[in-house]
């Protein structure tokens, strides 16, 4: 792989490769970069390589499972890095998602938004939280329904211990990013119904869509947090996947 500006780490390259795309998205669609942020998806990902990328500059880092989350965060404990959940979260594992993960992008159902709530304030911290959109409506995926967002909005904005900052989605794959665009601009078109009606509409920031293959487009439609895993660690070493059972695969798969 050939060098960026002096890079010869090839995580440090692809990432300032997806730096340069991320730019040139956003001036396409006349944003400013600075309102596109980078979560670094590291499931599967050895220690060392998010070290790598740590180093690189990555300052937000994703994990679909709180398990594998929490082994990482420990070995990587003090340095400057915001921790997402970003994967499909079981009851059980609520207490050690808040003790772990700085925020949670897959709030996805009441029962789940109580115990979080519970365990933000047994822990003395409000945590920032994403609605998860099953925006394609897919069986495989978790998410509230676009018809069911306005309410299940109004329930959970009402929890003490949860800050609601925005919308969360996995549109349905597709090898043609383009197909993806209708999803991602009703992704921000249920972010700006929520904020018509919400009293606290200066909080509703976030648009967490696009992944490695289709993210161009997702900053293209107002995403503000894109989630790029393969395309800068490489690709995926499933051995080095957390055991079966220990979280639902199918609902939160990230690519």
């Amino acid at each position: 792989m050939g060098k960026v500006a002096g890079i010869t780490n090839e995580v440090a390259v692809n990432l300032a490769a997806i730096r340069e795309r991320i730019s040139a998205a956003c001036m396409r669609s006349g944003r400013d970069p600075a309102g596109v942020k980078l979560v670094g998806v590291t499931k599967t990902v050895p220690v060392e390589t998010i070290r790598e990328g740590i180093e690189a500059g990555i300052e937000i880092l994703g994990e679909n499972y709180i398990q594998e989350a929490k082994r990482k965060i420990e070995a990587l404990a003090g340095l400057p890095v915001s921790w997402h959940c970003i994967g499909h979260l079981q009851i059980n594992k609520a207490r050690t998602a808040i003790e772990c993960c700085d925020w949670i992008e897959t709030l996805d159902r009441e029962t789940l938004a109580v115990e979080l709530n519970r365990r933000a304030q047994s822990a003395g911290r409000k945590v920032p939280v994403l609605i998860q959109v099953n925006i394609g409506g897919e069986e495989s995926k978790s998410g509230v329904h676009p018809d069911d967002l306005n309410s299940f909005f109004e329930v959970v904005s009402g929890f003490d211990w949860m800050d609601v900052r925005g919308l969360m989605a996995l549109p349905p794959f597709f090898d043609q990013p383009e197909r993806a665009r209708p999803y991602f601009r009703k992704m921000r078109t249920l972010l700006d119904m929520l904020r018509e009606k919400s009293p606290r509409a200066e909080r509703l920031t976030e648009l967490s869509m696009g992944m490695s293959g289709d993210f161009e487009v997702a900053i293209e439609e107002g995403a503000t947090l894109v989630r790029i895993g393969t395309a800068i660690f490489g690709k995926r070493n499933k051995s080095n996947s957390s055991p079966p059972g220990t979280e639902n695969t199918e609902k939160g798969l990230i690519r």
